[in-house]
């Protein structure tokens, strides 16, 4: 079951436009399971490398605007710099980096 809902996951990620953030429990409901989050973070954890190009992983976190990754692989500074290169204005905030979802969700509907 994992693998096939991790598989949902990367296709409904692609589909975030350049320049557009989601949230991680906006990803699990528009997949049907609105309380996992989680396992939506758990899902993009575990992308295998060969998907790192085509799945824009970085585009997704959490519903307060905050990159939130603590994966040694995939910092968060990292993601803030895929971000900031898409014209996705992140804001360093007390050690965190930021989001403005008023600005940059993506509204898929």
């Amino acid at each position: 079951m994992a693998y096939s809902y991790f598989q949902r996951v990367y296709g409904l990620v692609k589909r975030i436009p350049r320049g557009r953030v989601a949230t991680y429990g906006q990803i699990a409901g528009i997949l049907g399971s609105p309380r996992g989050a989680r396992m939506v973070g758990w899902a993009l954890h575990v992308l295998p490398k060969k998907e790192l190009r085509t799945v824009p992983w970085h585009r997704v976190i959490n519903r307060e605007g905050r990159i939130s990754t603590t994966c040694l692989e995939h910092t968060a500074r990292q993601q803030a710099e895929l971000l900031k290169k898409e014209r996705v204005a992140v804001t360093a905030v007390h050690g965190s980096y930021r989001i403005d979802l008023t600005k940059f969700l993506w509204k898929p509907f």
